[in-house]
């Protein structure tokens, strides 16, 4: 399984995701789930995946190859577009297309083939957007009264962001945010690990402004965890009943 989010702000756009890939209890590896694509001062463009990895593994290579082909144009390309919601098009007919290739190859099988995608970016020009992208290639969109995206098992990190994040929120307590979104995650599922991509787009710059790879002994994330552990202690042992 896997967690991934993504938070849309006045101040630009925050994603994370974590790597693991579970298919059995005796065959876990890492995978890449968070995939970027920028043509600096043009365009940015940051796809996270969840779901069957021949899926999602698919889909990325073929959306590759539409920004490669030399007949690409803005019905095809997710960097020719033009607009971030004709990409969230794309993304999700290229993704339908490709789970109908592999639903009828696996229909004997009996193994899923669902895969989902958090689709987040800005060109040059318009406004940051964030669409999150079903199996079927329908989608939703990010909007001020829900300013974040979730995909994978989303539920052990949800209620932070529920309590702390607005459009409003800096990219700073948004970092922050994300983190402990995904360390409430880890500690409550095994399907979810370590290392985790991190990535941070701030508005107008139409670039990724930063980028980090989380490995499972990182100081800083270590530090944060076990103080965000301290913190709820307290918290609790001052509520009384």
């Amino acid at each position: 399984m896997t967690y991934c989010v993504g938070l849309l702000l006045e101040a630009g756009m925050v994603l994370l995701s974590d790597t693991r890939t579970n298919a059995g209890l005796d065959n876990i590896a890492t995978y890449r789930k968070m995939f970027l694509f920028e043509e600096p001062g043009e365009r940015v463009i940051g796809i996270l995946t969840a779901g069957s990895l021949s899926v999602t593994q698919t889909t990325l290579a073929r959306l590759r190859d539409a920004i490669e082909d030399s007949d690409a144009s803005g019905e095809t390309s997710i960097m020719l577009a033009p607009s971030m919601l004709k990409v969230a098009e794309i993304v999700g007919n290229t993704l339908a297309h490709v789970r109908q290739d592999i639903d009828a190859r696996m229909e004997a099988s009996k193994v899923s083939t669902s895969a989902s995608m958090i689709v987040a970016g800005q060109r040059r020009g318009g406004a940051m957007r964030m669409f999150l992208v079903y199996p079927e290639g329908n989608f939703i969109e990010a909007t001020e009264d829900t300013p974040y995206l979730q995909i994978g098992e989303h539920k052990y990190g949800k209620p932070i962001l529920d309590r702390v994040v607005t459009t409003a929120t800096s990219l700073d307590e948004a970092r922050k945010a994300v983190l402990l979104s995904m360390d409430s995650t880890l500690r409550s599922n095994l399907s979810v690990g370590m290392p985790l991509d991190f990535a941070v787009i701030e508005k107008d710059a139409c670039k990724v402004s930063l980028r980090r790879r989380i490995q499972k002994e990182d100081p800083d994330f270590t530090r944060m965890s076990h103080a965000w552990s301290d913190a709820l202690r307290e918290g609790f042992s001052r509520i009384e009943i």
